[in-house]
């Protein structure tokens, strides 16, 4: 797909794209699925989850930052193909209660909103974290929950010229946790196949 147009800006920074192109993929969405994302902010993830799904559910609790997705949405207009609702609310609040796909963009009340992912069943969640100690905790909230699958810490590099060769500056480590609340019996994880024990570790490795 052409890269997404974000001409307004929420003062929060989209999440880059390299980071987005990861979380599809762990999201898998589908024609049919029904996308839920936790702090819109600029909707690029948004806008992207639209290209794919047959519904989306955004929430922002910033009046202003929803703007900002409401915005850039209508910008994409061309290339979105599902039914979205942006809901000024704070999650767990505003959550849909039949959502195949669950994306947090932020911290804020994740406990909440995981304990919400698993009442209601929610097929793939998908969290990203910016600082360590928070990962931590979150991974700790996915274990409890028993909905945890994987944590992947990755870090992109943009390369620039000095002095007549390339040089490369360094955006911000993520920590991605991956997880599902409706894990088939046997342990399979849908996506790729590979049994996934407690700790987030595929059977057989150490």
């Amino acid at each position: 797909m052409p890269p997404i147009a974000l001409p307004h800006d929420a003062k929060a920074g989209p999440t880059k794209s390299e980071v987005r192109a990861v979380v599809h993929s762990k999201l898998a969405l589908e024609g049919d699925d029904h996308f839920a994302e936790v702090g819109s902010c600029t909707g690029a993830v948004t806008i992207e989850a639209a290209q794919r799904a047959g519904r989306v559910t955004a929430l922002e609790r910033k009046p202003e930052r929803l703007e900002t997705t409401e915005k850039n949405l209508a910008a994409n207009a061309g290339s979105v193909r599902a039914d979205v609702e942006l809901r000024n609310a704070e999650a767990p609040d505003g959550l849909p209660d039949d959502a195949d796909a669950l994306f947090l963009g932020g911290s804020r009340n994740f406990e909440a909103v995981l304990d919400c992912a698993v009442e209601t069943g929610i097929d793939r969640i998908v969290m990203n974290v910016s600082r360590l100690e928070v990962a931590g905790k979150a991974t700790e909230a996915f274990r409890e929950r028993e909905v945890l699958e994987e944590v992947v810490q990755f870090q992109v590099s943009h390369g620039y010229e000095l002095a007549g060769a390339t040089s490369f500056n360094s955006d911000n480590p993520v920590y991605m946790l991956v997880g599902s609340a409706t894990p088939d019996e046997d342990g399979t994880d849908d996506r790729d196949g590979e049994s996934v024990a407690a700790d987030g570790r595929g059977v057989g490795q150490r």
